[in-house]
């Protein structure tokens, strides 16, 4: 049964507390999403480590309930970066 992007958002905001989260429903269809984690907690831990934090707040759905997830993680300081940019 697909994840509802509303779930998705909670788990990872419950998990990271400091946390801004874009989800955003792919292919309309539940299954595929991508997310954009900014939280001032990545700071100084490589994209690997920022990655497992986000799956391990999924608590075990993903792969299940939640088919593909797109992950982008960015610590607060490189995302207003990106923003003054653009």
């Amino acid at each position: 049964m697909p994840m509802k992007k509303e779930d998705i958002e909670t788990l990872i905001k419950n998990s990271i507390s400091d946390c801004i989260v874009e989800i955003e429903d792919l292919k309309g269809d539940g299954d595929h999403y991508k997310a954009t984690v900014i939280s001032k907690s990545f700071k100084g831990i490589n994209k690997i480590d920022q990655h497992k934090m986000v799956y391990n707040a999924l608590q075990g759905k993903m792969g299940r309930e939640l088919h593909a997830l797109m992950l982008i993680t960015k610590t607060e300081w490189k995302w207003r970066q990106i923003l003054m940019w653009t």
